[in-house]
């Protein structure tokens, strides 16, 4: 009997470190899901690095799906809640913009997937997004207020850009201009993690 005494304490004292890990959910589009980065190197990835590093037992997942609108994640909102996740990053909309979508649909669809994740009792931090001036300051406002408007609404802390000291660093951001690259994602990675640290818990 006395060779199975080492195992089963084994068994009893990994148990706890098991059940104390949380999951946490990237729910976003291309952003997120790190369109045109090597694999492994999205922001959700980084983030699972610099959550690991600091002694934070949480899963990273990522939701992320290239071409999404608000629209698209209020659908996918059941696949959300059935990863039980203690905290959702909520980055969505860019793609409504580009595709002239009412900026009273993307604020209505983003308050919808705000409300659904506060029913079911997670918490939210929320990323928002920015446009190239040719959009004209009216409407960037306009983008701007509707993120800054959701997170009053909720009482979620907001990202106001999720590119925030990204766009101006050298080689953080693909040709095209609205992706960021590995080294971007890094940089967005550290720019979540100062947003959701106070609701992390060890």
């Amino acid at each position: 009997m006395k060779r199975f005494c080492l195992p089963l304490l084994l068994i009893f004292t990994l148990a706890p470190l098991t059940q104390a890990q949380k999951t946490m959910v990237c729910l976003g589009d291309s952003l997120t899901a790190g369109y045109g980065a090597p694999a492994g190197h999205s922001y959700p990835d980084y983030l699972q690095h610099l959550l690991d590093s600091r002694g934070y037992h949480y899963r990273v997942l990522n939701m992320g799906i290239s071409g999404d609108t608000t629209k698209d994640a209020v659908a996918r909102l059941p696949n959300v809640l059935a990863a039980h996740p203690a905290l959702v990053v909520v980055e969505i909309g860019g793609n409504d913009v580009l595709r002239g979508l009412p900026i009273a649909a993307t604020s209505a669809n983003l308050d919808r997937i705000l409300a659904t994740l506060q029913q079911a009792g997670i918490k939210i931090a929320l990323a928002g997004i920015t446009l190239p001036p040719n959009y004209g300051q009216d409407y960037i406002r306009a983008i701007h207020q509707t993120y800054a408007q959701a997170a009053k609404k909720f009482h979620v802390p907001l990202l106001p850009f999720i590119y925030i000291h990204v766009y101006n660093v050298p080689g953080a951001i693909q040709p095209d201009g609205i992706h960021a690259t590995a080294k971007g994602n890094a940089l967005v990675a550290k720019n979540i993690f100062t947003l959701i640290q106070p609701m992390l818990k060890k």
